[in-house]
Formats: C-alpha cells, sequence, structure tokens
C-alpha cells in the first residue's frame, strides 16, 4: 500500500460517544466498563467517552444522559492500561471547566468540535488543553458543506490556535471517496500537523472513505466497533481492521478480540441493527448531520410526517448541528401545511 504518510496510523473508537447517540445517551458504568476494557486489551489507541455531543451535552435540546458522563470518563479511564481516554469538546456547549473536569479524571486527549465554517470559536478551548497537557485536536464538523478552500482556511485557523491535527469530519456521512481524497490531499499540502479523517455510513462508503482518507496521508482515523454512531454508523472498526490487514497495513490492533468484542459485548448494547435504513440513507443523500435521525423521527411521529420529508427540508435550509430545534419547527410547518391542504 502506497500511503502518502510515514507517521503511524491512529486510530480513535468512538462506540461510547458517537454510540451514545443510538442508546439516546442511556449508557451506564456497568456498559462502559467492559467495552473500555475489551477495547484496551485488544490494543485499541484512543477511546472517545462523553455524551454523543460531546462534554456538557446533557441538556434538553441534545438528550439529557442517564448518568453523569464524568462517571463515565473516570470509569473507562480506571479499566484502561495503555489506551488514552479521550473526550469531544464542541465550544458553546462544553465548557473549559468541563475539560479540566476530564482532564483531572484522567482523559489525555481532547477533540475541540466545529462547524466547518466556524473553526475561530475553537480557540480558546485549544489553548487551554495545550496548557493542560493534552494531546488536541481540531474537529471539522459537515466537511461536505464548505469549499476545500474554505476548509482548508479554517484548518489552517485550528492549527495557528495549536491543535496538533484536523480532523476532516463528515457528520453527515454524504462525503464520496473522491471527494475525501480531494480535502485530506488539500490539508497535508497546507498543514504542517497530522490530518485526520470521521465517517458515517449513511451511503455506504464509510470505510471506501476511510482507506481513500489513509492512503492521501491521513493518520487519525475514527471507527466505531459493530458500526455503533450516529445514523448509520461509523466506519466499522473490525471492517476497517481487516480491510488495512489485507492491504498489507499494520496498526497494532487484534483484529480477532476487536471481532469478538463486536459480537459479544457492542452487539447486545444496541437497540436495533446498525443498518442502512430510509432515514440515515436520506441523512447522507441531504447532507444532514447524523444526530439529528432520532429527532427527526421523534418529530415525525408528533406531527405525523414523514421523517424523511423533515430531513430533506433540513438539508435545503443547511441545518447544522446546534439547530435540534429548527427540526420541530419544520415538522410543524409541514403539519400545519397539511391542515391547510385537507381544508382547501
Amino acid at each position: 500500500m502506497n500511503r502518502k504518510s510515514d507517521k503511524p496510523i491512529k486510530i480513535t473508537e468512538v462506540c461510547l460517544r458517537d454510540g451514545s447517540h443510538v442508546v439516546a445517551h442511556q449508557y451506564t458504568e456497568e456498559q462502559v466498563r467492559p467495552v473500555a476494557r475489551a477495547l484496551d486489551d485488544a490494543g485499541m489507541h484512543y477511546i472517545e467517552v462523553s455524551h454523543g455531543d460531546g462534554l456538557g451535552g446533557s441538556t434538553l435540546q441534545y438528550g439529557r444522559s442517564l448518568v453523569d458522563e464524568l462517571k463515565l470518563i473516570e470509569a473507562a479511564v480506571e479499566e484502561c492500561r495503555q489506551a488514552t481516554v479521550a473526550v469531544l469538546l464542541l465550544p458553546g456547549i462544553g465548557t473549559v471547566h468541563q475539560l479540566k473536569q476530564a482532564r483531572e479524571l484522567g482523559a489525555g486527549l481532547v477533540r475541540v468540535a466545529t462547524h466547518v465554517t466556524e473553526a475561530d470559536v475553537s480557540a480558546q478551548h485549544i489553548h487551554a488543553a495545550r496548557e493542560m497537557g493534552m494531546e488536541t485536536l481540531g474537529f471539522l464538523m459537515m466537511a461536505h458543506m464548505a469549499p476545500v478552500e474554505k476548509l482548508v482556511e479554517q484548518a489552517k485557523l485550528m492549527e495557528s490556535y495549536g491543535a496538533q491535527a484536523v480532523y476532516v469530519t463528515d457528520s453527515a456521512g454524504a462525503l464520496l471517496p473522491d471527494q475525501v481524497r480531494e480535502r485530506i490531499r488539500a490539508l497535508r499540502q497546507a498543514l504542517d500537523i497530522e490530518v485526520g479523517f470521521h465517517g458515517h455510513n449513511n451511503l455506504s462508503v464509510a470505510v471506501a472513505n476511510t482507506v481513500a482518507a489513509i492512503e492521501e496521508g491521513a493518520t487519525r482515523i475514527d471507527g466505531s466497533v459493530r458500526c455503533l454512531g450516529a445514523g448509520a454508523g461509523n466506519t466499522q472498526t473490525e471492517v476497517l481492521l481487516a480491510v488495512l490487514e489485507r492491504m498489507g497495513l499494520q496498526v497494532g490492533i487484534d483484529l480477532y478480540k476487536m471481532m469478538d468484542i463486536a459480537e459479544d459485548i457492542v452487539a447486545p448494547l444496541i437497540p436495533n441493527p446498525q443498518e442502512i435504513n430510509k432515514g440515515s440513507l436520506v441523512l447522507g443523500y441531504a447532507g444532514v448531520y447524523s444526530s439529528f435521525l432520532l429527532h427527526a423521527e421523534r418529530a415525525g411521529k408528533r406531527f405525523g410526517i414523514d421523517p424523511r420529508d423533515i430531513l430533506m427540508e433540513l438539508g435545503k435550509r443547511k441545518a447544522v448541528g446546534g439547530q435540534e430545534d429548527l427540526i420541530l419547527d419544520v415538522a410543524a410547518e409541514f403539519a400545519k401545511a397539511q391542515k391547510r391542504e385537507v381544508k382547501g
């Protein structure tokens, strides 16, 4: 395999963070501990643990956590002997104080996440994380929504603030392999730091996209065991590892153990199979934030509207993370329009 980077690939397992969306943020310590312990034993590099929307995400708007995420972070840290526990932070949701608390509990890495055009709001959090001695990475979400030139501009801002890597984050699972290649290549040429990729499988190309990213030089890669993540899930970790090994690329994670974790530990946690259904397919097709699916389904049921129509409209309006309240607005508008049609 001809890679455009000689740096080792580091995998971040996100089933205990992105997967939180799937279980409506109801993870317990009793669930987190065996997952973290087994991932650590398999040789996983980083294990991300927090509310699906990052530190401080337990709110009415984003969904209340069953258990304080700091307790889940602490539990994961206690179970890990070699893996680094990571957290996600979205400025405006999570605070520097919460990041400090996570750091004191043993979290060693933070991804500071912003919308792809709003990197400037990350400066304070990136600076603070570096001062705390954490590995600090930038996370540009909804990367399909900006031209490549804008993506490069925003990534360079994060680099200037002190980020040690910047991710192309395909939050909607809307990118295709050639689009991923173009973005990773552009960042590799423009930045002096590492480049990462985070994919979702709404169009069934998450593994292909991730391989494309690696071939273009991305060295920070996300995966989720059993595809456990928002929408149709993320790049499936155990599948990605098998593909990389077939390509002659070893990353130091035990494939058989990851298969066992997926089958025996994580699968029983999933309320419904992670598959590409009509809702998650529309997410990728319309380019809508993957965590919107559950909210759209609930709003559709409440107002008697097809969730696909809600998601398509959100795509037209270019809705981004943080605009969950717009989902109810759209559903209510559609319901009123239907009533007018009936009366007419």
